[in-house]
C-alpha cells in the first residue's frame, strides 16, 4: 500500500489502541482468538483505504503467562522482568495472526525520554511514516522494561494520542473495557447515560471521568479524556469504545455511531507539529497559575504568557521545561514551553513588564514573555 491514493491524495490514517483488560482473558493470559478477530478487522479497514497503526498495551501480562505468574506483582523490578520476557511474545503474536492476510508487522518501543527529545521525536515520526508507506502495520509499545512512569500511570493513553499526532492521523480508536464516557459511573449509577458525542472537554466532562477501573491495566477514563483533550487541539478525532463489539474498528473507520466520539468543532488556534510535541512529547515538570485576565488573552487571542498574569508557581521547573497551565480553580487548560525558572517565575509573578524593568535585580527578566505563544497549546 502507498502513501497516496490513486487520485494523489493522501491515504487515510488510523490508529488503534488495544487496552491490557480488551487484549487478555485475565491478569496472565493473552486473548488469541480475540487477537484473531481484531487482525481480521484490520485487514478489511486497508482494503477499504486506511493505513493502520497499533498501539498495544499487555506485554507484562504475557510475560507473566510465559513465566507462569498467575496474579500480577506490585513490585517495579517484577513487572519490568515480565515486560522484558513478554514483548517478544506479544510481537511474535501479532507477526502470526497478521501473517494470515499477507500483513508485515514491525515492533517500535517508545519511552518519555524517546519523545522529549524534539530530535528523537522526529526521527520517530519519520520511521512511522515510511513503515507505513511501505505497507507495514506498525505495532507501537511503551518500552515497560526501562519505563518506571508508564507502568505506574499511564496504560498507553497518551503513548495513543503521541503516536496519533506523530503521523497526523486521521481517527484514532480506543478499545477499551468500557462502551465510552458516561453521565456518571455505570457501575454504580444505573441510571448512567452514554455521551454520543463531546466536542469541547472543560471541567464538567472531567469530573464525570473517574478513576481506574481493571487490575489487567494501569489507566483509567481520566487518561482518555487527558489523550481526547490535545486530539482535539490537533484536530484528530477520537473515539473511545467496547472492543469486543463485533466489528466495532470497521464501524468506527466508517463513521457510524459506536461509543463516544470527541471531535471539536474547529482547531482553537494553528497548531504546528511543535506545538503537538510540547502538548504529548514531555511531562510537564510543573505549572502556573494564572488570573482571569491571562486565561482569557491565552484562550481568546492566543497571546503569549506574561508575567504580570502569573499568580502562583506550583513545583520546581528550568528555563525549557514543560509546564501546565492553569486558572484559579486548578483547571489544566493549556501548556507551554517555559523560558524561565520556577524561582524566576515567583520573584516576577503578578508584576509589570515596567515593574520588572524598573527593578535591577529583575530587569533582565523583562526582555520575553514567561511562555511565547509560539510555544504554548491551549486546550479549549
Amino acid at each position: 500500500m502507498s502513501e497516496t491514493d490513486a487520485q494523489g491524495s493522501r491515504a487515510r490514517r488510523l490508529v488503534i489502541k488495544i487496552g491490557s483488560s480488551t487484549l487478555t482473558t485475565s491478569e496472565s493470559s493473552i486473548d488469541y482468538g480475540y487477537l484473531r478477530k481484531l487482525a481480521d478487522q484490520v485487514a478489511r479497514v486497508r482494503d477499504a483505504g486506511w493505513q493502520p497503526v497499533i498501539v498495544t498495551s499487555a506485554a507484562i501480562a504475557c510475560g507473566l503467562e510465559a513465566l507462569g505468574i498467575h496474579r500480577r506483582p506490585t513490585d517495579m523490578p517484577s513487572l519490568q522482568a515480565a515486560a522484558s520476557v513478554g514483548q517478544s511474545a506479544l510481537s511474535t503474536a501479532y507477526a502470526e495472526v497478521f501473517a494470515r492476510h499477507g500483513i508485515v508487522t514491525s515492533t517500535v518501543l517508545l519511552t518519555r525520554r524517546d519523545t522529549a527529545d524534539r530530535q528523537a521525536y522526529l526521527h520517530a515520526r519519520n520511521t512511522l511514516l515510511r513503515l507505513l508507506d511501505l505497507g507495514v502495520v506498525p505495532i507501537i509499545n511503551e518500552n515497560d522494561t526501562v519505563a518506571v512512569e508508564q507502568i505506574k500511570f499511564g496504560d498507553n493513553d497518551t503513548l495513543a494520542a503521541l503516536a496519533a499526532c506523530l503521523i497526523d492521523a486521521d481517527l484514532l480508536v480506543i478499545l477499551s473495557d468500557i462502551d465510552g464516557l458516561y453521565d456518571a459511573n455505570p457501575n454504580t449509577n444505573p441510571q448512567a447515560k452514554l455521551i454520543e458525542h463531546v466536542d469541547k472537554i472543560g471541567p464538567e466532562i472531567l469530573a464525570v471521568a473517574g478513576g481506574a477501573g481493571s487490575t489487567v491495566g494501569s489507566g483509567g477514563m481520566i487518561t482518555k479524556i487527558k489523550a481526547a483533550r490535545v486530539l482535539m487541539v490537533a484536530g484528530i478525532p477520537l473515539v473511545i469504545c467496547y472492543g469486543r463489539q463485533d466489528n466495532v474498528v470497521v464501524d468506527a473507520a466508517a463513521g457510524k455511531q459506536v461509543g463516544t466520539r470527541f471531535s471539536a468543532k474547529a482547531r482553537p488556534h494553528e497548531i504546528t507539529p511543535r506545538k503537538l510535541w510540547i502538548a504529548l512529547g514531555d511531562s510537564a515538570r510543573g505549572a502556573v497559575v494564572v488570573d482571569d485576565g491571562a486565561k482569557a488573552a491565552l484562550i481568546e487571542r492566543g497571546s503569549s504568557l506574561l508575567f504580570v498574569g502569573v499568580s502562583s508557581v506550583e513545583g520546581r521547573f528550568d528555563a525549557g521545561d514543560i509546564v501546565d497551565i492553569k486558572d484559579g480553580t486548578g483547571h489544566l487548560f493549556a501548556r507551554g514551553r517555559t523560558a524561565f525558572s520556577a524561582d524566576e517565575v515567583e520573584l516576577a509573578c503578578g508584576k509589570t513588564r515596567e515593574a520588572i524593568e524598573r527593578n535591577r535585580l529583575l530587569a533582565a527578566l523583562a526582555e520575553k514573555p514567561i511562555i511565547h505563544r509560539d510555544e504554548l497549546v491551549v486546550f479549549e
